[in-house]
């Protein structure tokens, strides 16, 4: 019988921690990542909220089986280290989090990448429950995907198979990336990059988008719905380059389903229509359609993977 484990999703906006067991979350909480100071900084205070969650789940350490890290990057899961990461948590590959773990909780240790922990999430628990051949593309800070095929998560010799969505070129004369690239899925298309791209547009200034000091999606979304120019422009070139990594994912792995998931997708009753035409007009599959699908758990799939990994390796 399983046990609860701690699992810990580091977001570039937000770490989430929770106890969890199964395909429950006993308890959660989150912090402001802070992503651009690095993660040792907030190791103590991922410790004391820890610590509160297995209090108020009256959990001892004694009964949990292990704590596991959801960390963006190139994640080796053999040897439990962070490789790469790309601008946000920069320490971490230096950073011996197994180490960390065993003295301070004294249980076993597993990482993996973040948007493979998402598809596990969705795979065991979630819309993609039981399926061979999942791709999941993650839509937030920046842009995620993790591949599942003929049953076998994808991790490759170099643990980068199936994790380079956001990193397909979709604009060779684009902007640069953080990777080194030009014109990634999340350059052209995700939060880190939005308001650098908005401020880029020649009406800018003339939109409502420059009374805000802040420009996310949300508002993006929202403006646009309202009939404001320029939000309609970023919110349907936005739309463009996510459909076009989608068929891209789709025609690297011959998914049976794609599982959309992420902070964007507060907006997916606009985004999953119009990423299906796309896909459907666009994407060569003679053998019939992909089955493009919200994903359950937008906020915990994280969770809920790495907690799976936790238990079952």
């Amino acid at each position: 019988m399983s046990k609860p484990v701690i699992a810990i999703d580091m977001g570039g906006t937000k770490i989430k921690i929770g106890i969890v067991h199964q395909d429950t979350i006993l308890a959660s909480a989150s912090i402001d990542s802070y992503s651009g100071e690095g993660l040792r900084p907030r190791l103590p205070l991922i410790k004391e909220i820890v610590d509160k969650l297995l209090e108020r789940t009256e959990t001892p350490i004694t009964r949990v089986s292990g704590l596991g890290i959801s960390s963006p990057g190139i994640v080796d899961n053999h040897r439990k280290r962070i490789l790469s990461v790309d601008k946000k948590f920069s320490d971490a590959p230096g950073i011996n989090l197994e180490e960390w773990c065993l003295l301070t909780f004294g249980i076993p240790f597993f990482i993996e990448n973040d948007a493979r922990s998402a598809l596990l999430g969705e795979w065991k628990y979630g819309n993609a429950k039981d399926a061979d051949n999942v791709i999941l593309m993650t839509l937030g800070t920046g842009i995620g995907s993790a591949a599942v095929t003929e049953g076998r998560l994808l991790r490759g010799k170099h643990f980068t198979a199936g994790i380079m969505g956001g990193h397909f070129v979709i604009n060779y004369k684009g902007r640069m990336c953080n990777c080194g690239n030009k014109g990634c899925v999340e350059t052209e298309a995700s939060t880190w990059n939005i308001t650098n791209i908005a401020k880029s547009e020649k009406g800018f200034t003339k939109s409502r988008l420059a009374d805000f000091p802040v420009i996310d999606y949300e508002l993006i979304f929202r403006l646009a719905g309202e009939g404001d120019a320029t939000a309609i422009h970023l919110r349907d070139q936005s739309l463009q380059a996510w459909s076009a990594s989608a068929i891209n994912l789709i025609h690297a792995y011959d998914p049976e389903i794609l599982v959309l998931t992420g902070g964007i997708m507060a907006s997916s009753n606009y985004i999953i229509p119009y990423i299906r035409k796309q896909v459907e007009t666009h994407a060569w599959t003679p053998w019939g359609k992909v089955d493009i699908r919200e994903g359950k758990f937008p906020a915990t799939a994280a969770l809920l993977g790495i907690a799976h990994v936790v238990n079952n390796g």
